[in-house]
């Protein structure tokens, strides 16, 4: 793959704001754009516009290199297949393990050195495939089933708790429930 523009996108810092994306491209020798928008369909649209209108873009000759962040990525991941940009999904410990001891932290500066970082290793390029629509519904199912066992155990935590300290008669008193 003859790669001529390497993008790379940092999500804004969870304590910070989750709703934001840095997007900067690497033609291999310089940041030849660098933009902040909305973790957004809208933001995401403005982007691939301001990165289509680069002299001689093609998507199949570009790499979209980004951490894995879980669901904060579903978006952005379903926006840029149907753009056809090829996708890199990364572990941000791998991209931080290989720019080694860094100073200045910001998504900006993030995201330049994620662009950097594909194309540095653009030989260890693992591109992303959307997974099969029954497995996304499987992994949906999945984690809400987690979520609700979760508020499940919460709820009963307290009825449980309460059998241990309050006397029986009053436990049987009609409004309070027992649970086992």
């Amino acid at each position: 793959m003859d790669i001529r523009y390497y993008i790379g996108i940092d999500r804004g810092r969870p304590a910070v704001s989750k709703a934001t994306l840095d997007w900067a491209v690497f033609d291999g020798k310089t940041i030849v754009l660098q933009t902040q928008l909305p973790n957004s369909e809208a933001g995401i649209k403005t982007a691939a516009k301001l990165i289509k209108a680069l002299p001689g873009f093609i998507p199949q000759a570009s790499i979209v290199c980004m951490e894995h962040t879980g669901i904060y990525n579903a978006i952005i991941l379903s926006q840029l297949d149907l753009f056809s940009f090829p996708i890199w999904l990364e572990s941000s410990l791998q991209i931080k393990r290989a720019g080694g001891l860094q100073r200045g932290k910001s998504d900006k500066i993030d995201a330049q050195r994620i662009a950097e970082y594909s194309f540095r290793f653009k030989d260890k390029m693992r591109l992303w495939q959307p997974p099969r629509q029954l497995l996304q519904d499987l992994t949906s199912l999945s984690s809400l089933r987690q979520r609700l066992l979760i508020v499940r155990s919460q709820l009963q935590q307290p009825i449980n708790e309460q059998a241990n300290f309050v006397n029986t008669k009053s436990q049987k008193l009609p409004g309070i429930a027992k649970s086992h």
